[in-house]
């Protein structure tokens, strides 16, 4: 693929200060500077081409390379290419592209999320803090027994969790699952079981795994929304797991799928049951694992009257 390029000079070009300075004149004004385009001078959405890195097509940033043909690429592809250009494989160098980070510091850009919904314009360099927190970027698919890299909106992630990874659908806002291990003493680090439930006009995960904390495994269960952060606060769960008389339970709000699992799980933010624990509520001989861990969502409803939130049951 053939990209645009932009040629760079510096002083060691054999020109003097003053025609360096006449050779940038050519690019757009800062956005706002009320200065009227200039006849031939390609517009915003064109500067915004060249910034486009030719290998990984990302926005480039400082520091920004080019060859000595001034073909340019961004510093993270500068290594992968073995300090060789990939449109005219001369020696990069250390050559900086200065004029093209310059025009860069000029543009307003809109969120590259703007198809999804969002609004929001922002100076160039201020895009990628913006983007990776943006409330309108899609969501990561929640499945946590393979590295899915499968991204998008909440619809697509059920439909996808339903047909490619043929996780289990509940509809209802109360749970009671069984889990049964043969050999409870032979834990992997590996996920057990993810169910989807709907309720409330909302879609939850529900996550119950073992995993190896120091040397003694350890039982966990805990539930993520699938939705914003500000979203999950409205809604609180409990989990509870028993046997031989005695119970344990929990009681939190959800989190965001936008906090990866392994983020949920290593925080303990969840019913975490110890090893020695959970054979006792199994029973028998404790050489098989049989645990019944049943809960329940509700949706917290604020109080006019005391401005606190109360359930909704």
């Amino acid at each position: 693929m053939e990209s645009d390029s932009v040629d760079c000079v510096s002083l060691t070009d054999g020109l003097d200060e003053e025609e360096v300075t006449q050779h940038r004149h050519p690019f757009p004004k800062p956005h706002g500077s009320g200065a009227p385009p200039l006849p031939g001078i390609a517009p915003a959405t064109s500067v915004h081409e060249l910034l486009e890195c030719p290998v990984c097509t990302n926005s480039m940033y400082p520091p920004i390379h080019q060859c000595r043909n001034g073909h340019t690429l961004c510093s993270t592809c500068k290594s992968r290419v073995h300090n060789r250009c990939p449109t005219c494989r001369q020696e990069l160098g250390d050559i900086r592209c200065l004029a093209l980070e310059k025009v860069a510091e000029s543009l307003e850009l809109p969120c590259k999320y703007s198809t999804l919904g969002c609004p929001e314009i922002f100076p160039y360099y201020s895009k990628l803090k913006h983007e990776a927190r943006c409330n309108f970027r899609p969501y990561n698919c929640p499945y946590a027994g393979s590295e899915c890299s499968v991204v998008g909106e909440i619809p697509f992630l059920v439909a996808h969790l339903r047909d490619d990874h043929k996780v289990d659908m509940h509809t209802g806002c109360t749970f009671n699952h069984r889990y049964v291990k043969s050999n409870p003493r032979e834990v992997e680090n590996a996920t057990w079981m993810l169910t989807v439930f709907y309720c409330f006009g909302q879609y939850f995960c529900l996550h119950f795994e073992a995993f190896q904390l120091g040397i003694a495994p350890v039982y966990m269960a805990f539930l993520r929304f699938m939705g914003d952060e500000n979203e999950a606060r409205n809604f609180s769960y409990s989990l509870e797991v028993g046997g031989n008389g005695r119970k344990l339970t929990w009681e939190g709000t959800p989190r965001s799928i936008r906090d990866g699992h392994r983020k949920v799980r290593d925080s303990h933010d969840g019913l975490v049951i110890q090893r020695n624990m959970a054979l006792f509520f199994s029973g028998g001989d404790r050489k098989e694992l049989k645990l019944r861990v049943t809960g329940r969502i509700w949706k917290e409803q604020p109080n006019p009257d005391s401005g606190v939130c109360a359930q909704s049951l």
